[in-house]
């Protein structure tokens, strides 16, 4: 029986294990799944990732959890929270709500399902203000589901992480707050 952190209807969120780098290795590999971001990622970086996560929580409380369907204990991706200290044209350093999924589980509701749980932890668990969300411009997807999970067009910005020539680099900072919800 897996220990939680919390769950929602059909997923639970949990700190990672060693036991996720494969799954999340493939993942990140995905083209499809990586459209917006400048590349895939290598099993290395995914490494590195689930290390930082593993000490996000450890530090905050929080942090990109890694999802399981309930019904099947499959790992599909991550879901969650994460601190962001880079410079933008908004409040930083800030609390990013994000996710990745797996595409054999894209367009099943779990990413808003999720996103909506994960909000309801931060700030009625974690007494957070203010979440936001972060895409590209030309991310309509996921645009969709931080308007879905009540997050509204806060700025547009240059993201510095990501190279200067990129279309990618045009991003849009969704934003919401304790006192909207």
């Amino acid at each position: 029986m897996t220990n939680y952190i919390f769950t929602s209807a059909r997923l639970g969120f949990r700190n990672w294990k060693d036991a996720d780098l494969d799954s999340m290795a493939t993942i990140n590999a995905d083209e499809d799944v990586m459209e917006y971001f400048p590349s895939t990622q290598s099993r290395e970086i995914t490494t590195n990732f689930i290390e930082r996560m593993q000490k996000q929580f450890a530090k905050n409380g929080f942090c990109y959890f890694a999802v399981d369907i309930l019904e099947t204990n499959e790992f599909i991706g991550f879901i969650g929270l994460s601190k962001q200290e880079y410079d933008a044209r908004f409040e930083t350093p800030f609390v990013d709500i994000g996710w990745r999924l797996s595409k054999s589980t894209w367009n099943k509701g779990y990413a808003t399902e999720g996103a909506k749980r994960c909000l309801k932890y931060a700030f009625e668990t974690l007494k957070l203000e203010t979440i936001y969300s972060i895409a590209t411009s030309r991310n309509i997807k996921s645009m969709r589901i931080m308007e879905k999970i009540g997050m509204e067009k806060h700025s547009n910005f240059m993201h510095p992480y990501i190279a200067n020539d990129s279309e990618l680099k045009k991003c849009i900072a969704y934003k919401i707050d304790l006192s909207t919800t």
